[in-house]
């Protein structure tokens, strides 16, 4: 029975948009959990009745000259903003907006430093209100504000929380005077939440034409409430899951470069709602030109393209020749709308196909507590021993612990990736500075690693990734090997009121990691770089690159 037929069978579409509980589990228990994370299936046909709040504040954060917005959130409270600021952009004569999601203190300088305090205003967004980024993040820009003589009243006129009402961080609003609260339904999960609150405002305040956006996704909800085959969710989950049954289960996202960034928000949505009870479908983001890419036979591709983009048209029709590949047309850049509905109805019915539920994230949450732990003192577990290579500090673990003793970086780089099967893939979770000079060679290498390895290979930076295919890495099927790279930078922030620093929580968030793979037996190594420079960067990228050419004596594997 294919998976379509098996839609039809179980009535999934008519269930979903009724909030039936019991399409996605039979267990009582999981049922009220469940219940609470279904309120996104209407989200574009409430979304116009937000707008004039919206609107009226977008007008008076200009009126009072704000040039630049900062965005303090993680995974689904952050995602959905940035994305539709790279695709969409910012309007003339409104603020720039700027995520703020990483605890790198490179990089919370850097920003800080560029940004004039006179003219910047910040969303803090934590669904929960105890998400520990944007709180440990707020503390330091709420100092920053404070610096040259803001009182604690007039630094709160410059901020607005995101947040579920009653939530700590609605409480620590009122305490310090923040200018308001923009509240999300609670029965919306955070990687759920594009057409909420949090994507909707930052959109507004920086001059986005939600109009047209909302009326793409509104008309994509109606569509996705359409007979199965005429339903693009439904015919989107069905490809999926027939081609993860196949054993093609890296779904690899290739589009034309203005939407290259939708595939940071899809990459989350899908690895941490189907990643777990030990099965899952791996995101591989495409950032090459198409033609250069080379593709091993786990891999099926979605091809998300403009209407006019003939090369990526052709380009497509060439590889469906021995690949599955769904293709997506889009008119415009507000098409981005009538996406987010689209993955997000295709990927809770995948979630049916899958048997696994689509609303939960138990790894997330382990991690947490092992990065909580270390930072208050204790040790999440006992260390494997650690390797010392011209000052970079390497650790196995979990599968790669027992056997490797690597005379240097490029051996103990190529002993890691000597370690990949057939149908495994390969996650560098780079816990660094989000800025392309750094990242450039990271990435060229990692194509050079997939070129001569066949196996797909992710990017990832962290502490990003922890809130999104961090729940696949451990949750999924041990099929990734994972190399993490950290680095001693002296660069450090002081975080107001906490006894640990923003370098100790970026440090202690790569070491949870760590210790949680080893727990679950997953493959990973640590490189602990004396620095994140840029120059420090390309060379450990080097090494990685040429590690990758030693494992096949400079060529590549056959690909069909």
């Amino acid at each position: 029975m294919s998976s379509l037929e098996r839609l039809a069978e179980l009535d999934a579409v008519r269930r979903l948009r009724q909030r039936d509980v019991t399409l996605f589990s039979d267990d009582v228990d999981q049922r009220i959990p469940i219940m609470q994370r279904l309120g996104w299936t209407d989200l574009a046909d409430k979304a116009p009745g937000r707008l004039p709040l919206l609107t009226g504040l977008a007008e008076t954060l200009v009126a009072e000259g704000a040039t630049d917005l900062l965005l303090l959130g993680m995974g689904g409270s952050s995602l959905a903003p940035l994305v539709m600021s790279r695709v969409i952009g910012e309007a003339p004569g409104f603020p720039r907006l700027h995520v703020l999601d990483t605890t790198s203190p490179v990089h919370v300088n850097a920003l800080l430093e560029s940004l004039h305090r006179e003219h910047t205003y910040v969303i803090v967004a934590s669904k929960s209100g105890t998400t520990i980024e944007p709180l440990t993040l707020y503390a330091i820009v709420q100092d920053w504000l404070m610096a040259e003589g803001l009182t604690r009243a007039e630094a709160g006129r410059r901020c607005i929380v995101i947040t579920d009402p009653g939530s700590p961080l609605e409480k620590l609003r009122q305490r310090d005077l923040m200018r308001m609260t923009l509240t999300a339904p609670v029965t919306v999960g955070g990687r759920y939440s594009a057409l909420s609150m949090f994507g909707l405002a930052p959109g507004a305040l920086i001059g986005i034409h939600l109009p047209s956006v909302i009326q793409r996704a509104a008309a994509m909800e109606q569509a996705c409430d359409a007979p199965l085959d005429h339903n693009p969710a439904a015919l989107l989950a069905s490809w999926m899951a027939d081609s993860w049954q196949a054993g093609k289960d890296k779904l690899t996202f290739v589009a034309s470069e203005r939407y290259r960034p939708l595939g940071l928000w899809i990459e989350q949505l899908v690895a941490e709602s189907l990643g777990k009870d030990g099965r899952g479908i791996v995101p591989v983001i495409e950032n090459r030109r198409p033609e250069r890419a080379r593709y091993g036979t786990d891999r099926a591709i979605v091809v998300t393209r403009f209407h006019d983009d003939e090369l990526l048209a052709a380009w497509s029709r060439r590889m469906a020749e021995t690949h599955p590949v769904f293709e997506l047309v889009v008119t415009d850049v507000f098409d981005l709308g009538a996406e987010f509905v689209r993955w997000e109805h295709a990927v809770a019915l995948t979630g049916v196909l899958l048997g696994v539920n689509p609303f939960d994230e138990p790894s997330v949450a382990e991690a947490k507590t092992a990065t909580n732990t270390i930072l208050e003192g204790g040790q999440a577990t006992v260390p494997p021993a650690t390797l010392d290579l011209d000052g970079t500090w390497v650790t196995y673990a979990g599968g790669l612990a027992p056997k490797l003793s690597p005379r240097n970086r490029v051996e103990a780089l190529g002993a890691s990736l000597a370690s990949t099967r057939e149908g495994d893939y390969i996650a560098l979770l780079v816990y660094a500075p989000d800025d392309d000079e750094r990242l450039a060679p990271l990435r060229a290498a990692c194509d050079t690693v997939a070129d001569a390895t066949g196996r797909a290979v992710c990017l990832e930076l962290g502490p990003r990734y922890l809130h999104s295919t961090g729940q696949l890495h451990k949750g999924g099927a041990d099929n990734g090997v994972f190399l993490i790279v950290t680095a001693r930078d002296r660069v450090d922030v002081a975080v107001p009121g906490k006894r640990y620093t923003l370098g100790m929580l970026h440090r202690a968030q790569a070491e949870g990691d760590l210790v949680t793979l080893d727990r679950h037996g997953r493959r990973v190594a640590r490189f602990d770089l004396p620095t994140s420079d840029a120059d420090a960067l390309a060379a450990f990228a080097e090494d990685l690159a040429a590690a990758a050419r030693l494992r096949t004596g400079g060529a590549g594997p056959t690909f069909r």
